[in-house]
């Protein structure tokens, strides 16, 4: 058995059986391999971004690290966007990145490159094997490293993967679960909930699933405490029967105004809220000064056990939860906008669907017009590095091939990853893109009026800078280039039709929305 076969027995022993992969020669021992260890499912992607992106959709919904394989440093680097954002997710990974062989790195050959400087600042653990004997035992350390929320990266030189490694594949190591909640902590989120202060839990993490939404709401029922989420939790489970809870505004205005009495926050899963950006004149930090915050569970402690022990203590676990009644609105008529596209999806959205949302501005209103929907995962955009909706799609359609996705895309995310429709393509996968085509950057126009850039007005050449029309990019075309079918629709009635025919059929179907750019002021 040589390395790279006994790398891939112990990613498949170690329960890690998806690997995306964009492979160059470096990693052609990796590739043969494939076809001799059973148990590797590899999907092709056609950018490295791709690859990244599908490896955080896919560990979204399984709780479990896909592999990703990259070619050398460049490919890496293609990579990062997207496994930071998993990062800032709490969402596992293990990638895979081929180097050179070992004795060939002195000869500064065109490729070489620093992967392990490149690679550290969106990994938590690093390592470059050293010998074929060695990389069956690395590649189960770097499951362990993993874990349930980490991003591990593994240096693959070529010899090591073409070598023997007559020790053969690892065994499944341990990976440690979700941590207890320190009892100290429990007995001050207890003594804060029972003061009769102005109080917010916050939750945040790898998944808030319905039962933690629930779990909250009661809660906030015995106690008084409003029950919000960060503005992007990595998984949220959604629609009717869950537990109501809040969003914490995106916009710094609103989110400082929206916190601004809290005496009290108790953070569970969440960090901290800060601004996204800094803007003149408005402060960083969004809780207000004097608000006494408490950090009881991280995203790898038990959340769920905790809220559970909350509850208990505060003798409310017959408190009946707050919850979404199923409300589904009327379809709408005339022109299409980004309000019409909500109501429909509102109308529409399959039970149990999973919505993967990279909608940006235009996006904004399909978020609180679902919480009525039917019962839904929804997830959102971690770490704010655009071009992570399509691939994610792709991850959670191959996660869950029963369940409907629904990938909510803005034109200008869109083209960083557009390579993802091809995979969706070839893959079969059951995913329906909605495409806000409003041929502007519109999430920058809003920026540069709130950071007061020119006095919030663009000049000629920044207006050309944030406008992506002129030539307007046909997505209808593109997509179909790739073997997804899709239409264009200019009205909110075009737009129903295509939807509903989009989520009753099966595989990859792109709806071009032709919306108007956000009005601002």
């Amino acid at each position: 058995m040589n390395g790279a076969e006994s790398l891939i027995a112990t990613l498949v022993n170690n329960g890690v059986r998806m690997c995306f992969t964009n492979p160059g020669t470096s990693e052609m021992h990796f590739v043969a391999a494939l076809d001799e260890v059973e148990g590797m499912r590899s999907v092709l992607c056609l950018f490295e971004g791709v690859v990244s992106g599908a490896a955080d959709g896919y560990a979204r919904m399984t709780g479990v690290p896909a592999a990703t394989l990259l070619h050398l440093g460049p490919g890496l680097g293609n990579a990062l966007a997207n496994i930071h954002n998993a990062q800032k997710g709490h969402v596992p990974m293990v990638n895979i990145v081929g180097d050179h062989a070992t004795y060939h790195l002195q000869y500064d050959a065109p490729l070489t490159s620093d992967i392990v400087g490149i690679a550290g600042p969106v990994s938590h653990w690093v390592h470059s094997s050293a010998a074929a004997e060695a990389i069956a035992k690395d590649a189960a350390e770097a499951v362990r490293q993993a874990g349930i929320g980490r991003i591990a990266t593994l240096v693959l030189p070529a010899d090591v993967s073409w070598g023997d490694n007559p020790g053969g594949a690892e065994a499944a190591v341990s990976v440690a679960g979700p941590a207890p909640v320190a009892a100290e902590r429990l007995q001050q989120a207890l003594a804060m909930l029972q003061s009769g202060k102005r109080t917010a839990i916050m939750l945040g993490g790898r998944e808030i699933s319905g039962e933690v939404t629930l779990l909250a709401s009661r809660i906030g029922v015995a106690t008084g405490a409003r029950i919000l989420t960060e503005t992007f939790p990595t998984r949220v489970r959604r629609g009717a029967g869950t537990g109501m809870l809040e969003r914490l505004p995106y916009l710094a205005e609103l989110a400082l105004d929206s916190l601004k009495d809290l005496e009290q926050l108790i953070l569970v899963g969440a960090d901290s809220p800060v601004s996204f950006f800094a803007y003149p004149d408005l402060a960083s930090a969004i809780a207000p000064d004097g608000c006494e915050q408490l950090e009881l569970a991280g995203p790898d402690e038990d959340i769920e056990v905790a809220l559970e022990t909350l509850l208990e203590s505060l003798d409310a676990v017959d408190a009946v939860p707050q919850v979404y009644p199923l409300e589904l609105p009327d379809l709408p008529v005339g022109a299409l906008d980004a309000n019409a596209v909500a109501l429909s999806l509102a109308h529409f959205l399959p039970e149990d669907a999973i919505v993967v949302d990279e909608g940006i501005t235009a996006g904004m209103a399909c978020f609180p017009l679902t919480a009525n929907a039917q019962p839904h995962d929804w997830l959102n955009q971690t770490g704010g590095s655009i071009g992570w909706g399509l691939p994610a799609a792709v991850g959670a359609a191959l996660a869950c091939p029963e369940r409907k996705v629904i990938c909510l895309e803005g034109d200008g995310s869109a083209m960083y990853t557009i390579q993802a429709l091809w995979t969706m393509a070839r893959e079969h996968l059951d995913i329906t893109v909605v495409l806000f085509n409003n041929r502007k950057y519109s999430i920058l126009e809003l920026e540069f009026l709130r950071t007061g850039a020119r006095g919030g007005k663009p000049g000629p050449k920044a207006a050309s800078s944030l406008d992506i029309g002129n030539p307007d990019m046909d997505f209808v075309a593109m997509a179909r280039g790739m073997g997804v079918s899709a239409s264009c629709a200019a009205t909110a009635e075009e737009f129903n039709q295509q939807l509903e025919a989009a989520l009753q059929g099966r595989g990859p179907y792109l709806i071009d929305a032709r919306i108007p750019p956000l009005a601002l002021g």
